[in-house]
C-alpha cells in the first residue's frame, strides 16, 4: 500500500528544495534527482507539483528512456487519490477517515490529519473515541477479522484517548517518555553495582552482551507477543486484552503518551525474564547481563518515541522513521524491528 496523496496536495510540493511531480496517478520525489537531471533542474522545477504523464511520452518535447523510468521508479512515495482524472478514486469519506496523513520521506516528517470521531463511528461501527474504550473492547461483538482490520487503519486525535473511566487506572496507561529514564535508569546502575565485584572489564562485556540480548526481546515481544494475531482466540476477551496490550498502538499510533511501555507492564514482563537469567547464570554476571538488557530496552522505548514524534537526527534514525512508519501504515506483518533491522533480516521478516 502506498500512501495517499490528493492533487492539490502535490501541486505544494513545486519548489528547487521540495519537489514533486505525478506520473500514472503515482507520486514521485524528484527533489534529490534535479540536480543530476540530464536537462538541469530548472526543467524538472518548471513541472513541480504537476502530471508528467503525457509529457515524458511526447517526442516533440523529449520522449524518456526505460532507463529514465527506472530512475522515477525507486522515487515513488506515494499515490493519487480523489482526482478527478484518477481511475481508482477512492469513496471521499474512507479517504478522509484512513488516509489524512503524509509523509514526506525526505525531511522525515509526518503529517497526520485528526480523525472525525462521528463520522468514523457511523461509518465504521467500531469504537466510539468519545468514551473509554476498554469496557466498549470488553464488552465488544467484534469479529477477530474485523477488530485486526480496525486496529489497523490508524485513527489520529489531537488528544490521549480515554481507555478506562477509573483515572487511577487510566493514569497507569499514561507515561511520558522521561519517565522511563527516571524509573529504569536507577535499576541499571543498580545492578552495574551488584555485578561490579567481577572487575570493571567483565561488568563492561556482560553488559554489551546484555544490550544484545535486548535487541532479540525486543524482536521477539513486539512478534510473538504484541503481534501475537495469527494464534489471537476469536473471544471479546481475547481481544480486549490484545487491545490493551498492543492494539490501541495501532489504533491510535501518535498518542504520545502511549508509545513507550508504562513501568507497570514493563515490570510485568521484566520480572519472569530476569528469574529466567538467575536460574541460568551466577548471580553477579546475571546481574551485568540485566543491567545492559534494562539499558537497551531504555534505548529502544526512547527510540521508538523518537521514531514517532520527532525528526530524526543520522542515517540510520532517518532510515529506521521510515521503516517503523511503514510497518504501522503499509504492512503490520513484517518490520518488527524498532532499533534495528539485524533480527528482521535473520528471521526473514524484513519489510522492503
Amino acid at each position: 500500500m502506498l500512501f495517499r496523496y490528493t492533487r492539490e496536495e502535490v501541486a505544494k510540493h513545486n519548489t528547487t528544495s521540495d519537489l514533486w511531480i505525478i506520473h500514472n496517478n503515482k507520486v514521485y520525489d524528484v527533489t534529490e534527482f534535479a540536480m543530476d537531471h540530464p536537462g538541469g533542474p530548472e526543467l524538472i522545477k518548471e513541472w513541480g507539483g504537476k502530471d508528467v504523464t503525457k509529457t515524458l511520452i511526447d517526442p516533440i518535447s523529449h520522449e524518456h528512456s526505460e532507463t529514465a523510468y527506472e530512475i522515477l521508479g525507486d522515487l515513488c512515495i506515494g499515490e493519487i487519490v480523489e482526482g478527478p482524472n484518477n481511475n481508482n478514486t477512492l469513496n471521499s469519506m474512507d479517504n478522509k477517515i484512513f488516509t489524512t496523513h503524509r509523509f514526506d520521506e525526505k525531511i522525515d516528517q509526518f503529517y497526520p490529519e485528526n480523525t472525525d470521531v462521528n463520522i468514523d463511528l457511523q461509518k465504521e461501527k467500531f469504537l466510539n473515541l468519545n468514551r473509554p474504550l476498554f469496557v466498549q473492547m470488553f464488552n465488544c461483538n467484534f469479529s477477530k477479522e474485523f477488530y485486526l482490520k480496525q486496529i489497523h487503519q490508524p485513527r489520529h486525535l489531537p488528544y490521549s484517548a480515554k481507555l478506562f473511566e477509573n483515572p487511577w487506572l487510566e493514569l497507569l496507561t499514561k507515561t511520558p517518555w522521561y519517565a522511563i529514564p527516571i524509573v529504569w535508569l536507577p535499576i541499571v546502575s543498580y545492578h552495574i553495582f551488584m555485578a561490579s565485584e567481577l572487575g570493571s572489564k567483565p561488568v563492561s562485556i556482560l553488559f554489551l552482551i546484555g544490550i544484545v540480548m535486548w535487541t532479540l526481546l525486543e524482536y521477539g515481544i513486539h512478534r510473538f507477543l504484541f503481534h501475537v494475531d495469527a494464534i489471537l482466540p476469536d473471544h471479546p476477551y481475547a481481544l480486549c486484552v490484545h487491545f490493551t496490550l498492543h492494539g490501541i498502538h495501532h489504533y491510535l499510533p501518535m498518542d504520545k503518551l502511549r508509545l513507550v511501555m508504562p513501568p507497570v507492564l514493563g515490570f510485568a514482563i521484566a520480572i519472569p525474564i530476569i528469574q529466567i537469567v538467575y536460574s541460568i547464570f551466577p548471580v553477579s554476571i546475571g546481574h551485568g547481563l540485566i543491567a545492559g538488557a534494562v539499558f537497551g530496552y531504555i534505548c529502544y522505548d526512547l527510540t521508538h518515541y523518537h521514531l514517532h514524534h520527532a525528526k530524526p537526527f543520522g542515517k540510520h534514525l532517518r532510515e529506521m522513521k521510515t521503516y517503523h512508519l511503514a510497518h504501522h501504515y503499509k504492512n503490520y506483518e513484517l518490520g518488527y524491528g524498532i532499533t534495528s533491522k539485524i533480527w528482521d533480516t535473520f528471521f526473514g521478516t524484513l519489510l522492503e
